[in-house]
């Protein structure tokens, strides 16, 4: 290996914690801090403040679990996004990745995990009961399960639709199948088996 950082000094250890991060490596992170470093009085500078920033109000919204600065996220806070529609994810990425796609317009409720026996995660570790409470405080018409389509997902689906049945309020869940531009011959069974028992009429 080439000359570089003296092992033990901040600039390690920067690149040490940044390597850490999900979707960094030793390489990407020497590249990020040595660019880093290289523009510090503007990037770098403004990244720290921000990070510090972050790192002292950040919070969960007390209603939906997003993270956020203030008590309530501003989706919660939307008069508009009251529609009567709550949509159920697993995680905050979750909810921001719905979000990016813009399709969805009501509210969400991130549940923290999902139900596992091997990880010792049940119903009283997940907030179920959290959920439960809104349908009646917020007039809730429509609740969407956006759940991973794995074992844990799915048995979590079915444990919260129960849990809503007497509500009365409707509990859906996302179409799995196949998705835009995919060709068949790539997919797995599972996805295709899905993508059959949601076809629908054209």
């Amino acid at each position: 290996m080439g000359p570089g950082p003296a092992a033990g000094d901040d600039i390690e250890t920067l690149i040490t914690t940044m390597a850490r991060l999900p979707g960094l490596g030793p390489r990407s992170a020497r590249r990020i801090v040595l660019h880093l470093i290289r523009k510090r009085a503007g990037q770098m500078a403004q990244l720290a403040a921000l990070m510090s920033s972050v790192a002292e109000t950040a919070r969960e919204c007390r209603t939906c679990g997003n993270i956020t600065q203030s008590d309530l996220c501003p989706i919660c806070q939307d008069p508009g996004r009251a529609t009567g529609e709550i949509c159920v994810v697993t995680e905050v990425a979750d909810l921001w990745a719905l979000e990016r796609g813009r399709a969805f317009r009501g509210r969400y409720h991130v549940l923290g995990g999902t139900l596992s026996a091997l990880d010792e995660i049940g119903p009283e570790d997940l907030r179920i009961p959290e959920l439960v409470a809104r349908i009646a405080d917020e007039n809730v018409t429509e609740v969407i399960l956006a759940l991973a389509a794995t074992v844990e997902g799915q048995t979590t689906a079915h444990y919260i639709a129960e849990a809503l049945e007497p509500t009365g309020v409707a509990v859906t869940g996302l179409a799995q199948g196949v998705p835009v531009g995919g060709e068949l011959d790539y997919l797995d069974d599972g996805t295709i088996t899905a993508a059959l028992r949601a076809r629908r009429r054209l």
